[in-house]
């Protein structure tokens, strides 16, 4: 208040107005310099340059700064610069160091669209198939709120109930899904791909990855048996980005906690449970949405259809479900939104 009191005795109304403040000193990074030090970040990992190991964090770019430019920073003066051009700290995904580029590119180029084709022309369905596990004796997901320095405590079974989940989804949202606790051998498997393609009414053509199961020899003995029901392709190998049923498994695990099952029974009621939540829905949204009739497939919401009663045996539960509406269904990650381009136009 004095520094305004004396600046209005001295200036008048003048005195108060806003002035500009002096500019700072300017980045001692060039935008030339500062091109070499984005792509250095995007093409090499601070592990291949010999600076850290292998992700970018702020001592590793401080480190890549000095090497490049010859500048000292901080590392809270890095982060905010980072910030400033639009850098974020971020979860990185996986890649596998055994997956070949080159063979993900031609299965993408070539493969791929000659799966959409023959599907169109066989006026077939394509279903994307993967597997996932779920043990009993996992801690959950996610942190929980407690006071510094008492670690929060997860009472777990000493026991290990796990069961196996099979899931296939298709470009128009429908999920069939079986639940098992026995090995994942070729009878489950062919198994499993007899009730998709009796409970799809058509021809399917199943993708999946390179499973030892997935190539048995009875496995292609029934493939050979049921050509004109299953056609099986294999994905390159190492390579679970490209299967959009991948994040089903995520979701699955994260919200199914299997901590939470005391006994081999708990477990598979509860994965159940979360696989068929999709159909809780079908008597609110069937009257609105109704089914497709349009030949060309939607990118926005899928059907939801009507129940799809199956009968159940000592194998577990395959059923035929839909998705949830996106609204009705926030968290959910696996949506059909997610499928390649090439593959959504494929459906007839």
């Amino acid at each position: 208040m004095g520094t305004w009191w004396r600046a209005y005795r001295r200036d008048g109304r003048d005195g108060l107005a806003t002035r500009e403040g002096c500019p700072g000193p300017a980045e001692l990074i060039s935008a030339e310099d500062r091109g070499t030090l984005f792509a250095a970040m995007a093409d090499h990992t601070p592990e291949a340059l010999l600076i850290g190991g292998p992700l970018w964090t702020r001592q590793a770019v401080v480190e890549l700064i000095r090497l490049v430019v010859g500048v000292d920073m901080t590392e809270q003066g890095v982060g905010l610069w980072l910030r400033r051009h639009g850098f974020t700290p971020q979860r990185p995904a996986r890649r596998a160091y055994e997956q070949q580029c080159a063979a993900v590119r031609a299965w993408l180029d070539e493969d791929c669209p000659a799966i959409e084709a023959r599907a169109k022309a066989d006026g077939a369905a394509i279903a994307w198939v993967d597997q996932c596990g779920l043990r009993s004796d996992t801690a959950p997901p996610g942190r929980s709120w407690a006071p510094e320095g008492r670690t929060p405590i997860v009472r777990v079974t000493g026991k290990r109930p796990r069961v196996d989940v099979m899931s296939a989804v298709a470009s128009r949202g429908a999920l069939w899904f079986t639940v098992f606790t026995e090995r994942f051998t070729a009878p489950v498997f062919t198994a499993f791909l007899d009730r998709v393609a009796r409970q799809a009414g058509r021809r399917v053509h199943v993708v999946a990855d390179r499973h030892p199961v997935h190539r048995s020899k009875a496995v292609r003995t029934w493939l050979e048996a049921n050509a004109d029901r299953v056609e099986l392709h294999l994905m390159p190998g190492y390579s679970p980005e490209l299967n959009p049923d991948e994040p089903l498994n995520a979701d699955l695990k994260r919200n199914v906690n299997a901590s939470r099952a005391h006994n081999l029974d708990r477990l598979p009621h509860e994965t159940r449970r979360f696989c068929a939540a999709a159909n809780d829905s079908r008597t609110s949204s069937a009257a609105t949405s109704g089914p497709h009739t349009s030949a060309t497939p939607t990118c926005r919401q899928p059907n939801i259809s009507a129940q799809y009663p199956q009968p159940r045996d000592d194998f577990g539960a395959c059923r035929r479900v839909t998705a949830r509406p996106c609204h009705q269904r926030q968290g959910a990650r696996w949506r059909h939104e997610r499928l390649p381009r090439r593959v959504l136009a494929s459906q007839p």
